[in-house]
This record gives structure tokens, sequence and C-alpha cells, in this order.
């Protein structure tokens, strides 16, 4: 493995700050620590790593100080230059206005529509968008590179990303299959950096950096006081969210679907209201809509209110959104409502409130829309950053992120007000609370007991399972002594009675049913009261006397040897069957086998013809798959979140 840095970095943890002609850059303790974690992984040979920084914590500070320590490989001596890719105009202007404040000897150029760079510069920052066309990123080659930056980076497992990095590290995949790898003298360092570090969507991050070196939670932040101190208020809104549609790749809300039960008169008026009530002292509000129209309708309700509301989104000019953007930092007006646009890399550190008026199943996206508020901004008075987020109180759809749930808290519990320290605080209990509930639960156990290895559940919906005699129902022996079955329904109980009025053969020659229309016999709200009405007209009016014998579970006739006709119907139905089994198990049924089938008696054979004759295998798959569906999202979902938790290591590749 190739290590150039080894020697360029040797004395690099020596050095404290770095001075400029206008002032001296002091970076904070933790900076100084992600770059060294940087430093000590370029020098283990890892040349593709990502750094995971929260919003507000300096990440462009950090990077372009990573890119002032690195020299040129010795085996490159021209690889002097830098290209950090960004993912819009915004963050590009922002980039090189701030490596030009840190570094004014660099040269500084952009490589973005109208701006068309020389190739030749200290450092590019290019738009992601633009550099994906041939012509604009030909003029980088990699033997004049030193590193690649890779801005707002959990984007880079997307095609348009691996298009560009390919052509700077032939470990990393171009989506165009006749794509060919180019020739490199060194290894180029590609470096990410993001606030959020995972994808929603399930592409591999690992197809592009090798491992985290750094991570810092935005929570640890505010804790230690890197960011600006928050002031949390959870209003419990009544809208419903189980209704609205659930994007498969992403796990997060439809947008439209999304807007049809936020942007509605009454939700508007109720976030315009919490606003007036907890906001309005606030010099610079940031509201986060669902969509265009969201945007539109929720600013015109704050203009209705008497509020001096501004918007943008992605179709306002550029030009304008810059206008806007600085009018809104100059706190020339006090709530800007904004969709995606200011998700990301938006530095704004004056706004002092964030209403999140679009509800989500992503930490990632809710730590970004919160994260906008949360720089420190002492130069503008701001002391504080009040979030405001609302939630279903009615039908909580599961995932739905807010403030108390990153505890793992009720959001209905809160309080008004709450801080990083009062929910900390609550949790704590809340585990504590839990654990003492658990010793209390948990029965003394003494002796050398093994636990169970496995665990085996009798489902007796499964016309197939033959415990029981195959009735179905195990709660039926308790009732009665009579052999009823249970073919699975609803919870109201009718009961209907067939009487015969032909022996079969004659009604088969005459081409008629052997039985009379069926007779409604009673309705019952129980099973108990079922089974007691049916056992008494059946001894009465069906079979009186002592032929009323032959229903017993017991009879005779039931233990003698299954007919051929018996058996040859129930091994047709059981080797047709689709199996359905649950991804991991739970509710298996212990089946019947062939050998089992064939060695049936005539009582449990005739339980199960009856339950396959009304419907009970087509009911018993219908729930197998609902169950196996309801499992199968819970894992995806399980996976979803975990895609969430970001640590330092090895990414799967």
């Amino acid at each position: 493995m190739l290590r150039p840095w080894r020697s360029a970095l040797s004395s690099i943890g020596t050095w404290r700050h770095f001075t400029s002609v206008h002032s001296p850059v002091v970076l904070r303790s933790y900076q100084e620590s992600c770059l060294q974690a940087c430093v000590d992984a370029l020098e283990r040979g890892s040349t593709r790593i990502g750094v995971s920084l929260p919003t507000g914590a300096g990440k462009t500070t950090v990077f372009i100080s990573l890119l002032a320590r690195l020299s040129s490989p010795p085996q490159a001596p021209d690889a002097t230059r830098t290209l950090v890719i960004v993912s819009s105009v915004e963050l590009a202007r922002q980039t090189a206005e701030q490596a030009r404040r840190l570094f004014p000897q660099w040269t500084v150029e952009i490589e973005q529509g109208k701006h068309h760079a020389s190739g030749l510069a200290d450092l590019t920052i290019g738009t992601v968008q633009t550099l994906t066309r041939s012509q604009r990123l030909d003029k980088f080659r990699a033997q004049y590179l030193k590193a690649v930056i890779v801005d707002e980076a959990h984007h880079a497992a997307a095609p348009s990303y691996r298009h560009i990095l390919s052509h700077f590290d032939t470990a990393i995949k171009n989506p165009d299959k006749a794509f060919e790898p180019p020739e490199l003298t060194h290894h180029v360092p590609i470096l990410g950096f993001s606030a959020t570090f995972s994808r929603h969507d399930g592409l591999s991050l690992g197809s592009v950096f090798e491992e985290i070196v750094y991570h810092k939670d935005f929570l640890e932040m505010i804790k230690d006081e890197w960011l600006c101190r928050v002031l949390f208020t959870t209003v419990r809104a009544d809208i419903d969210l189980s209704g609205v549609t659930v994007n498969s790749s992403s796990g997060d809300f439809n947008p439209t679907s999304l807007g049809h039960v936020i942007n509605t008169q009454p939700v508007n008026e109720l976030i315009v209201r919490t606003w007036l009530d907890k906001g309005e002292d606030r010099k610079a509000t940031l509201v986060f809509c669902v969509n265009l129209a969201h945007v539109a309708a929720l600013t015109a309700a704050f203009r209705d209110a008497g509020v001096d509301a501004q918007y943008l989104h992605s179709k306002t000019p550029a030009g304008e959104r810059r206008a806007l953007i600085e009018s809104f930092k100059a706190e020339e007006f006090p709530v800007l409502v904004n969709c995606a646009v200011l998700t990301e890399g938006a530095d704004i550190p004056n706004i002092d409130c964030v209403i999140v008026a679009r509800p989500t199943r992503s930490r990632n996206l809710f730590a970004q829309m919160i994260g906008r508020g949360m720089r420190l901004s002492p130069a503008t008075g701001k002391k504080d950053c009040r979030i405001i987020d609302f939630v279903d109180s009615e039908e909580r759809v599961a995932g739905v992120v807010s403030m108390p749930t990153l505890f793992g808290l009720d959001p209905s519990e809160l309080t008004d007000d709450e801080t990083i320290e009062s929910l900390a605080e609550r949790r704590a209990a809340l585990v504590e609370r839990a654990a003492g509930e658990t010793e209390l639960l948990t029965p003394s156990v003494t002796g050398n007991i093994p636990m169970p290895k496995s665990v085996t559940y009798i489902d007796h919906d499964d016309p197939f399972v033959l415990e029981d005699q195959g009735s179905g129902d195990p709660s039926l022996w308790k009732l009665t002594q009579n052999a009823w079955v249970s073919c699975g329904g609803g919870a109201m109980f009718i009961a209907h009675y067939t009487a015969p009025t032909l022996a079969k053969p004659t009604a088969w020659i005459l081409k008629i049913s052997p039985y009379r229309k069926s007779k409604k016999i009673l309705t019952a709200a129980t099973l108990t009261d079922a089974i007691r009405g049916c056992d008494t007209y059946a001894q009465k009016e069906v079979f009186p006397g002592g032929v009323s014998r032959g229903l017993s579970r017991n009879a005779r006739w039931r233990w003698e040897p299954a007919t051929e006709s018996q058996k040859k119907f129930v091994l047709k139905a059981w080797k047709g069957r689709k199996v359905v089994t649950a991804s991991n198990g739970l509710g298996k049924a212990i089946p019947a086998t062939e050998e089992g089938l064939r060695t049936l008696k005539k009582g449990a054979a005739a339980n199960l013809i009856t339950r396959l004759k009304h419907g009970a295998l087509k009911r018993y798959e219908k729930k197998r798959k609902a169950q196996v569906r309801s499992i199968l999202a819970t894992e995806k979902e399980a996976r979803r979140k975990a895609r969430e938790d970001v640590k330092v290591g090895q990414l799967a590749s």
C-alpha cells in the first residue's frame, strides 16, 4: 500500500492555527481531532475516507484546513491542486469565499454553469451537475490533484457522483459500463464531509468511501456548547398521518401525499398561531414546508396574520434567492418559508427559530432542518434557538421523528420549553424506571437450567395442523365434547344447518343437490354461546336420542382409519398448498407430513376436509401473507433506521 503522505505530514500534529493576511484562524479542539483522524487514516494507507460533522460544526473550515496541510506525493510533484465537489451553486460560492478568507494567497475558481474555471487554480469548487459533463470534467486531471473533497458526501454513492469520482480512483465503479478507468500516477485521496453521513435509499456509501474516520453528533455539540442552546416546543396537532404514503426507497413520506394532510387551512393557521405565541419575539425564523403549494399557502397564512413572511423554493431564480437570503441575514423580515432549498449548505447564523412544518421519518433530514438554527452567532446577539415541530396526537405513525423521539421519549408527555438537558434527564429517568420494572418482573431462577435455543409455535389456523384432531381451535375442547371445527371468520358467530334430502348417489343420477336450502339457526356474540346453541339444536332436532353420540370427538368411528377417498382429498390439497413462512420463523406451524396424512383417522380427516371445503386454507394463507408483509416491513424499517446510525469504522462495500 502506498503511503506518500507520511513524510509530508509527520509534523502536522504541532500545527495549532493558520495565519492569513486578515486574522488568525484558531481551530476548535474537535476540529483539530478531526484533522488528526484524517491524517492518521491517510498515513495508514486509506485514500477514501469520510468525516461526519453536524451542521454548524465548521466542516468547510475543516476540509480547507486539511487541504492546506496536504503536500504533493513524492511520485507526483506536480499534484498541487485540489477539487471540491458540491451539490449547489450556494455551496460553491460559500466554499470559495471561505477559502479566500482563510488563504488569500490561493487562486480559487468556480466551475458551475456560466462560471468556467481554468483547471489550473490551487482550489477549484465545482457543482456535481456541471462536472458530470465530460468537457467540464476533462480539465481536471488526476495527475495534478493532491486531493478531491466531496461536500455533502452522503450523496456520493449516487451515479452522478460516481461518474465523476471514478476518474480519480479506479476502485470507484463508474455507472457507465463502457467507461475505461484512467491510468493514475498516484492515489488521489477522496475525502467526504457530511452532516448526515448515511443514505435513505440503501445505496452503499461503501462503494465510494472505505471508512468513516471521525464522527460527532449534533447532540454532543450542543452539550459541549459548540452549538447554541436550544428550546423545544412540540405541538400536538390534529393531523392523521396514517393514510400518508411512504416512499419505498427512502422510507420517508411522499411529499404530495403528505401535503394533502399538512397543507390545510386549520394546520397552517395552527402553525401561524404557534409562532405568534412562541416565536414572535424571534429575529429570524426559518420554516420548512412539504412542497411548493404548501410554501405558497403557509406564506399567505403568515401574511394574513400581519407577518412579513417571504419565501423561496427550487424554482426561485438564483439572483432573487441570493438577495432574499442576504435580506434575511440582515433581519429585514422575520420569517423565511422554504421547501427543500435551505436543508443543506445554508449558512445563516442569525436564525434563532426553526419551524418544522414538514413531518419526516428521516432522522437525518430532521437533523438537517433543525441544524439550520444551531450555529453560534454572538455578533447578532443570538442566545438560543427555538425549535417548533408538530406531531400527530391521535394516530401517530411509527417512525415519525421529533426532538422527543431522538431521546426515545413520547412527545405527548413533554412540556413546553424543553432543553437538551431536560430531555436527557427524562430519558435517564425512563431508562432507570424501566430497569427497575424489569428487575421486579424477572423471576429468580436457581439451578443449572439451560436456556431454550428455539421455540416452535402451533398455529391452529393452519388447516394442516393435526393437533386436537385438526379442529383448528383448542378452545373448542373446553366448550364441548362434540367434534366442532373452526374454519376461521369474524367476531360474530352465525350458525346454519343444511339438511339432506336425498342419498348422494340418487342426487348424482338426478343431477340435483342432495341438500335442502341452508337454514339459519342462530346468531351469537361469543363462541361459547354459539357452541351451546348448536349443541342443543343438533341433539334435539338433527340427531335426537342416542344417535347424537356419533357427534362426539370420542365417537368410535372417528378412530377408525380414514378411507382412501378421504386421504386422497386431503393429500391433494396438502401437496397443492402455497406454503408461506415468516422470515424470522415466529408463528411457524408444526406442519403435517405426507406420512402423517396417510395414517389419518376418520375423525381428523373429516375435520380437515370440512375446514378445507369451507375456505380455511384460503383464509389462513391470506393471514400468513399479511404476517410476512408486516415482519418484512418491520425489518425494512429497522434497516432504514440502522442506516442513519453513523459510526467510526469501516464501511460495507
